[in-house]
């Protein structure tokens, strides 16, 4: 039953993006949507109440996540007209959180934001390179890494 959930979700997905509803379409969304549900129903799964919960927080996650996107596009912005403030780093640190699924969320997150790329994770520690001081004090405050124990109700760190 879980199975057919995520095979529908994802052929849904696939009506909403492709707009096309002809047979060939069709076809071609019910096999696409096959292949992913019998590669990946297990990450995608819709099982307990939980795992919606944690579907419903990571939606929530993903606006804050659009808006620290926005910004750091505009501190690149202002990198790329004052260039003497690009002081390019690397940074170490290491994270509470305890799930692969949350550090990768995590290092996804950091790599997606303009400035950030994550370069290498080891168990609990992060390489991460920073184009600049702001980058590197944004990505130590931890902010990230709270709303991404949030969505995945882990501690804190």
């Amino acid at each position: 039953m879980k199975r057919f959930a995520v095979f529908l979700l994802l052929f849904a997905f696939w009506l909403i993006l492709s707009g096309h509803y002809d047979l060939f379409h069709l076809s071609f969304g019910v096999v696409c949507a096959g292949l992913v549900t019998g590669l990946s129903s297990d990450l995608l799964s819709l099982g307990g109440r939980e795992t919606g919960l944690s579907i419903w927080r990571f939606v929530a996650y993903l606006p804050w996540l659009l808006y620290q996107v926005v910004l750091a596009n505009f501190h690149v912005v202002h990198l790329i007209l004052w260039p003497t403030r690009i002081r390019p780093q690397i940074v170490r640190f290491r994270t509470g959180l305890r799930s692969e699924l949350a550090r990768t969320t995590l290092g996804n997150s950091i790599t997606l934001t303009p400035g950030t790329v994550t370069m290498d994770v080891t168990g609990d520690e992060f390489v991460v390179h920073a184009v600049s001081d702001k980058a590197a004090q944004d990505l130590l405050g931890g902010e990230m890494e709270r709303r991404v124990a949030k969505v995945f109700r882990e501690a804190s760190p």
